[in-house]
C-alpha cells in the first residue's frame, strides 16, 4: 500500500513538473518573468539618419607637396579631396610593414623637396579603424598601433615612391614596403592640387594659405527635438522619471540613476549613466563602434560628422571620450562659448555610455540664404596667428564655421579660421572679411586667360566640373559638398552651376598636361561649397 502510494505521488511530481516546463517554454500569461536590462531602451520614434563606422572615419586634411618647398592643403569634401581620396588611394593595398625610428629619414628635406601627399588624423586613430578606410594589412605589433599620418612621396631624382605610417606617439614609422602605388600616381596627387592655394609653412609645421580663400555665409532653417521626445528615447522608464528645474532654469529629467539635463532653451542635452562600471581599461576602437551604434538608436546623425580622436589622459591611456564634429558643406563646425553646437561626445567604460552630450537642433535640407565671405590668408593671416594668445598650444589652423543663433529657429554659420589646440579643444582665430569685401586679384590672376575647358592635348574640352559658386541661388543641401556620402561617409550631393573650372583644369594636368604651360590660377577651393 506505502509503495502504491510512493509510486502515484512520484507520477504526480513528474506530471507537475512536464506540465510546468511546458508552460514556461510557450510563456503562458501569468507564469513567465519579464526582465528588462539597463540597455532596454524604449525607442518612441526614429529620429535621425543612421550612420555606420566606415562614415564617420576620414582624415581631417590631405597636405600636398610639390617640392621646391611648395605646398597646399585640402579639406573633408572638396573635389580633389575626394578624387585623391576615393578614387586613388582607398582602393590601394599597403603591407609588408616595417618598424623604423622616427627619424629614419629627415622629414623636413622630404617636405621641402619631395612631391607626395599626407593624410592627416589629429590624435590618431587605431589601425583598426584605419581598415575601414585603406586596404592595410600588417603583424600584430603594426595592428595594435595608432597611426596620426601617412605619407607617400617620391623621391627627388629617383623613381622609388615610399610609405610611411606615423604612430601617434611620434617615436615610430612604420614603411610599407608592398605599397600598392606608382610613380603616375604620386604625379596625379600633385597635378590635382597644382590649381589650388598655395600655402606657407611655419616653423613648428602649421600651413598658412599665402593669400585669401572664399567662403561662403549661410542662414538655415532648423527644428528641435523635443526633450520629452529624448526622455522617451534615453530611459528605460519613461514613466518612472521625475521632472525637476534648477536655478538656470534648465530642465532636468531623472529615473533616480541616470539623468538628463537640458540646456540652452531647449537645444542642448547632457546625458549621464554613472551606474556603469568605471574598473577597467577602454579599447578605442571598441568604444567608437559603440558610440556610432549609440547615436544612431539615440538621435540619430544630423548630416557629415567625423570622428576625432580625444587626448591621451595624464597616464598615456586612450582617452574615454569620443567626439564626432559636424561638418558643412564642406566645412567643420566649431563651438563657441556662449552657444554649443557641431559635436558629440560621448565618455564609455567598456562599451556602456556614461556621458552623452549633443544638440538637439535639426538643419533643413536647403539654406535660406548665402552669401560670398573671403577669408584672410597671406600676411593678415599670419599677423594674426602669430599675435594669438595661445599660439604655444596651437597645432593645426583650417578653415570653419561658426554657428550663430537667431530669431525664428535659424542659424547663420560664419566663416571664420579656426585654430587646434594641443588640448584638443578648437578656437577662433580670424573672422572672415565684411560682408561685399573682394580682395585684389594677384598678377597671375589678372592675366589669366578666361577659366575653363583644358584637355591633355591644350584644346578645348568640356570642363563639366561646374563653377562651384557662393551666390545666393540655387539649392542647398547638408553635408559634403562635392561628392556627398561617398566621400566623408554622410551628406547629401550638392549641386554646381556654370561650365569649365579648375577641376577639369586639373584633370587635364593629371591625365599629362604639363603645369609649366600653364599661366593661370583659378581661386583657392575648386570645392567651394553650394
Amino acid at each position: 500500500m506505502i509503495e502504491r502510494a510512493k509510486t502515484t505521488l512520484l507520477v504526480l511530481l513528474v506530471g507537475l513538473s512536464l506540465l510546468q516546463s511546458y508552460l514556461l517554454a510557450y510563456s503562458m500569461p501569468g507564469l513567465g518573468a519579464t526582465v528588462k536590462t539597463e540597455q532596454d531602451y524604449i525607442n518612441a520614434e526614429p529620429l535621425g539618419e543612421e550612420a555606420s563606422v566606415e562614415d564617420v572615419v576620414f582624415p581631417e586634411e590631405l597636405v600636398i607637396h610639390f617640392g621646391g618647398d611648395k605646398h597646399t592643403v585640402l579639406y573633408p569634401g572638396s573635389t580633389f579631396y575626394d578624387m585623391i581620396l576615393k578614387e586613388r588611394i582607398q582602393g590601394r593595398e599597403f603591407k609588408g610593414f616595417q618598424r623604423n625610428p622616427v627619424n629614419v629619414l629627415n622629414w623636413d628635406d622630404v617636405r621641402r623637396n619631395d612631391i607626395g601627399v599626407e593624410l592627416r588624423f589629429h590624435n590618431g586613430i587605431p589601425v583598426d579603424l584605419l581598415k575601414k578606410l585603406l586596404k592595410v594589412q600588417g603583424d600584430l605589433l603594426f595592428l595594435n598601433e595608432t597611426i596620426d599620418r601617412i605619407w607617400i612621396f617620391k623621391t627627388k631624382d629617383t623613381e622609388d615612391v615610399r610609405t610611411f605610417f606615423f604612430t601617434a606617439d611620434g617615436e615610430k614609422v612604420y614603411e610599407s614596403a608592398q605599397a600598392d602605388l606608382t610613380v603616375r600616381d604620386v604625379q596625379d596627387y600633385v597635378g590635382f592640387g597644382e590649381y589650388q592655394t598655395k600655402y606657407m609653412v611655419t616653423a613648428d609645421g602649421i600651413y598658412l594659405p599665402d593669400k585669401p580663400m572664399q567662403s561662403v555665409e549661410m542662414v538655415f532653417p532648423y527644428e528641435v527635438y523635443s526633450p520629452d521626445l529624448m526622455q522617451r528615447n534615453l530611459f528605460f522608464d519613461p514613466g518612472t522619471t521625475k521632472a525637476l528645474e534648477d536655478r538656470n532654469g534648465s530642465q532636468i529629467f531623472t529615473d533616480g540613476k541616470r539623468g538628463l539635463q537640458v540646456e540652452q532653451n531647449g537645444k542642448w542635452i547632457t546625458y549621464t549613466n554613472p551606474a556603469a562600471s568605471q574598473s577597467k581599461d577602454n579599447l578605442l576602437g571598441d568604444n567608437v563602434y559603440a558610440s556610432v551604434e549609440f547615436v544612431n538608436e539615440h538621435g540619430g546623425w544630423d548630416g557629415v560628422h567625423r570622428f576625432v580622436n580625444a587626448s591621451p589622459d595624464k597616464d598615456g591611456k586612450a582617452a574615454k571620450t569620443i567626439m564626432f564634429q559636424q561638418y558643412l558643406n564642406n566645412y567643420p563646425v566649431i563651438e563657441t562659448r556662449n552657444f554649443q553646437y557641431g559635436t558629440i561626445r560621448l565618455t564609455l567604460q567598456q562599451g556602456t555610455v556614461t556621458d552623452y552630450t549633443r544638440s538637439l537642433i535639426t538643419l533643413a535640407d536647403k539654406a535660406k540664404s548665402r552669401q560670398a565671405r573671403w577669408l584672410p590668408g597671406g600676411e593678415d593671416l599670419l599677423k594674426a596667428f602669430e599675435h594669438y594668445e595661445r599660439r604655444s598650444e596651437a597645432v593645426r589652423v583650417f578653415p570653419a564655421l561658426q554657428a550663430q543663433p537667431m530669431e525664428d529657429n535659424e542659424l547663420r554659420f560664419v566663416p571664420v579660421w579656426g585654430v587646434l589646440l594641443k588640448d584638443g579643444t578648437n578656437d577662433v582665430l580670424l573672422q572672415a572679411y565684411p560682408v561685399g569685401y573682394t580682395p585684389p586679384k594677384t598678377e597671375d590672376e589678372t592675366t589669366a586667360p578666361p577659366a575653363g575647358k583644358t584637355g591633355t592635348d591644350g584644346k578645348a574640352a568640356d570642363g563639366k566640373g561646374g563653377k562651384e559658386s557662393a551666390d545666393a541661388s540655387g539649392d542647398d543641401v547638408k553635408g559634403n559638398a562635392a561628392t556627398g556620402k561617398a566621400v566623408v561617409g554622410g551628406g547629401k550631393t550638392a549641386s554646381t552651376t556654370g561650365e569649365g573650372t579648375s577641376d577639369g583644369a586639373a584633370a587635364g594636368t593629371a591625365a599629362g598636361l604639363k603645369a609649366s604651360t600653364m599661366k593661370i590660377k583659378l581661386g583657392s577651393n575648386a570645392g567651394l561649397p553650394r
